[in-house]
C-alpha cells in the first residue's frame, strides 16, 4: 500500500519530526475528517507500506532525515510544488530559488524517478500574466530538467471556500490555458522531461501531454524498481486518475497560508493548530480521547515477486 504525507497538510515542512517519530514507532493514527470520533490505525511497517509519498512546498526539513528513513527500509517519493508566486499569494513559502536548491538535493539522494516537480495551481491575473508564467516556467525547467523525469501542471480550481478566502480569483480561460500548455510542452520536450495535466478532463494529447493520474502504477514501479500488481484508480476529485493511497495528515493544519488552498478554511485556526501540535502524539493534531473509536486498517503490499512480469 501507499502512505501519503502531504495532501491534507505539508507534513515535510511543518511536521517532519512527528513523521520520523511515527516511522520509528511503526504506526500512525489518523482521525477521520468527516467523523472525528473515528480513528484509523495504519501500520508503517515497510513490509506492507511499499512507498511513502510526500507532498511539499518546502521539503528542506526532510533532507537530513532521509537516510534514517531509508535505513528503516522505506522507499520515498516526493511531489515538490514550485510556483512563481510572491507573498501576496503564498505568504509563508520560501522563494522558489530556495525550493529548487532543495529539489536538487532530493534528486541526488533519491534519484530522478523519485522526485516530481509540480507547477500548480496556475492562476492568471494582472501580476501573474501568461507571459510571466512562460518566462518563469522556462527558467525553472532549465534548472530542474536534469533532476526529474516529469512535471505536473494544473489550473486553479474554484473550491467553495475560495469564494471567501480569495474572492477575486477567477478561472484561467480556455485560450490562456491552451497558450500556456502549448508553450510548456515545447519547453518540457526541449529539456527532456514529460509534462502532464492533473485532474483536467480536457484532451491535450495533440500537445504531447499526458492526461492521467499524478501517481499511477507505472510511477510506483519506477520508484521501487520492482513490478506491482494491477491496481484500480481511486480518484481524489473529479478528473483524477490516481491509484489508492492513504493520507495521514489533517485539514486545517498547514501554516503556509496559500490563498488558493483547498485544505485550509481559516488560516488563523490552522496556525493555532500547528502551534498546539505535539510531535510525540500518535495523531498529527491532538490526542486520543476516551470517546474515540480506533480501527486497524487492512493493509498489504502491492509488490510482485521479481520473477513475475509486471502488468504495467
Amino acid at each position: 500500500m501507499i502512505i501519503s504525507a502531504g495532501e491534507r497538510t505539508d507534513i515535510p515542512t511543518f511536521y517532519s519530526e512527528w513523521f520520523l517519530n511515527r516511522l520509528k514507532a511503526g504506526f500512525v493514527l489518523v482521525r477521520n475528517p468527516m467523523f472525528p470520533n473515528k480513528i484509523t490505525k495504519y501500520s508503517l511497517d515497510p513490509t506492507v507500506v511499499d512507498c511513502l509519498v510526500l507532498c511539499s512546498k518546502n521539503p528542506a526539513p526532510m533532507v537530513d532525515k532521509i537516510k534514517a528513513i531509508q535505513d528503516m527500509g522505506h522507499m520515498l517519493y516526493f511531489f515538490v510544488t514550485i510556483t512563481p508566486y510572491g507573498k501576496d499569494i503564498e505568504p509563508h513559502v520560501p522563494p522558489y530559488e530556495e525550493v529548487i536548491a532543495t529539489f536538487k538535493q532530493l534528486s541526488k539522494l533519491l534519484g530522478p524517478n523519485n522526485v516530481c516537480w509540480r507547477y500548480d495551481p496556475i492562476l492568471v491575473n494582472e501580476t501573474y500574466t501568461v507571459d510571466y508564467h512562460k518566462e518563469v516556467f522556462e527558467a525553472m525547467a532549465i534548472e530542474l530538467g536534469p533532476y526529474t523525469n516529469r512535471c505536473i501542471v494544473s489550473f486553479v480550481y474554484l473550491y467553495q471556500k475560495l469564494r471567501k478566502n480569495f474572492p477575486e480569483l477567477t478561472l484561467v480561460s480556455e485560450l490562456d490555458s491552451r497558450e500556456l500548455l502549448t508553450y510548456f510542452s515545447s519547453i518540457a520536450s526541449r529539456e527532456q522531461f514529460s509534462l502532464q495535466v492533473c485532474a483536467d478532463r480536457r484532451d491535450y494529447t495533440e500537445l504531447g501531454m499526458e492526461n492521467s493520474g499524478c501517481f499511477q502504477a507505472r510511477h510506483l514501479e519506477l520508484a521501487l524498481g520492482q513490478p506491482i500488481k494491477a491496481l484500480p484508480e481511486k480518484p481524489l476529485r473529479d478528473g483524477c486518475h490516481c491509484i489508492p493511497r492513504y493520507d495521514i495528515g489533517a485539514y486545517e493544519s498547514c501554516p503556509h497560508g496559500c490563498r488558493y488552498c483547498y485544505a485550509v478554511n481559516d488560516a488563523t485556526q490552522a496556525l493555532a493548530n500547528y502551534k498546539q501540535h505535539d510531535p510525540l502524539s500518535s495523531l498529527l493534531l491532538g490526542q486520543v480521547l476516551p470517546t474515540d473509536e480506533i480501527k486497524e486498517a487492512q493493509q498489504k503490499s502491492y509488490k510482485l515477486p521479481f520473477s513475475q512480469e509486471s502488468l504495467f
